[in-house]
């Protein structure tokens, strides 16, 4: 019976406000806890706990034996307290993961929290804070795909971030507009846990790099640092938004990507099995999924604007492996697409819908009018 005791009042705090989501990725149900921190957690996260033990030590709510000082412990803390201590001083800009995000992410948010404390001592924020930032990364070449050591060099006031083949070098061999720049984790994509993706357009085309840093923290710092940038610049373009406003619109992640086969115009030539992002409303495809430039791009507007997605394809249709079709209708042409599975079918038009069921902003306009004068 005594064990029994404990383990209804720890049932009884898991009820309270707060409580009810992981402390550190919101993730549902948690049914772990630091009973040095005094929070509760998911199991993903009591993994990451576990390897700062000099911070936290974990057990589980339900299997684990409780004493009834830790359980006054969990009382007098929980997950509410330990926000408001550990998150007091949060930058607008920084990237607060959730359970979907890589477990780098999620690692380095839970280490900045308690381990280095960032959020309660805003000194420890320098390194993606300051406006500046440069450091080496490892990145991939562009045509043999082997990652070589290049300086970065991220600068507010220039509004840039740049790369150098040499450390030495005078002239950067790339110059990304802070106004155009997107980073977003790629870890199964480039192969790395690390991999960070970044994008940026060149004549309105978007052209990717691919780059790692062994040092998890590094990766993070460039990727909140890129945001902070970001931030800055549209606090200035668009003086009357709110954080609120403003915040989303510092990093994207991608509606969908995989594999689907694609057609030409005149739908004679064949279809061609290819990579394929959907960022917004751009959709691009890619012979290689790390290849630095697409092979195309097909603005996804709106309903409004006479685009439309249907299942399947027309009649017609010849040439395709995959039997899953899709047909994507815009007011110039028709795309046809074919997918190796209907699950695959389903969540690419899932993803289009969502795209096409958005009203253009005035400024998608601008994109549309460019895609159409594109060769």
């Amino acid at each position: 019976m005594a064990k029994e005791k404990p383990r209804k009042a720890l049932q009884e705090l898991l009820q309270r406000p707060g409580n009810q989501l992981c402390a550190d990725c919101s993730a549902p149900d948690p049914d772990w806890a630091s009973h040095t921190l005094g929070v509760f957690i998911c199991l993903n996260c009591s993994g990451i706990h576990r390897n700062i033990p000099q911070v936290s030590k974990v057990k589980s709510v339900r299997l684990d034996p409780w004493d009834d000082v830790q359980v006054e412990f969990m009382a007098a803390n929980g997950n509410s307290v330990a926000k408001a201590r550990y998150e007091s001083k949060i930058p607008p800009f920084y990237y607060k993961p959730t359970f979907p995000d890589c477990q780098l992410l999620r690692e380095q948010w839970i280490r900045a929290k308690y381990e280095r404390k960032e959020f309660i001592y805003t000194e420890k924020q320098e390194p993606y804070s300051a406006g500046y930032r440069e450091g080496l990364l490892w990145k991939r070449g562009r045509d043999n795909g082997q990652f070589l050591s290049r300086k970065f060099v991220l600068s507010e006031r220039e509004g840039a971030l740049k790369y150098f083949n040499k450390n030495d070098a005078k002239e950067p061999k790339a110059i990304m507009k802070i106004e155009h720049l997107n980073a977003t984790f790629q870890p199964s994509k480039i192969g790395n846990p690390h991999g960070l993706q970044i994008t940026y357009l060149k004549d309105n085309s978007t052209r990717n790099i691919f780059v790692y840093h062994e040092d998890g923290k590094e990766t993070v710092d460039w990727f909140n640092a890129i945001r902070a940038a970001r931030f800055h610049y549209l606090q200035v373009a668009f003086p009357g938004a709110s954080d609120v406003d403003l915040v989303p619109k510092l990093s994207r992640n991608y509606l969908k990507e995989g594999y689907m086969e694609k057609t030409g115009p005149k739908q004679t030539e064949g279809f061609k099995k290819r990579w394929f992002t959907m960022d917004d409303r751009r959709l691009m495809y890619f012979k290689d999924p790390l290849d630095a430039f697409a092979r195309g791009e097909v603005f996804i507007g709106s309903k409004e604007n006479s685009y439309k997605v249907l299942e399947g394809l027309p009649p017609s249709t010849q040439g395709n492996h995959w039997q899953y079709g899709i047909t994507i209708v815009t007011p110039d042409r028709k795309f046809l697409f074919a997918c190796e599975t209907e699950s695959d079918q389903q969540e690419w038009i899932t993803a289009f819908q969502k795209v096409i069921s958005r009203p253009m902003l005035p400024q998608e306009y601008a994109v549309e009018a460019h895609f159409k004068h594109k060769p």
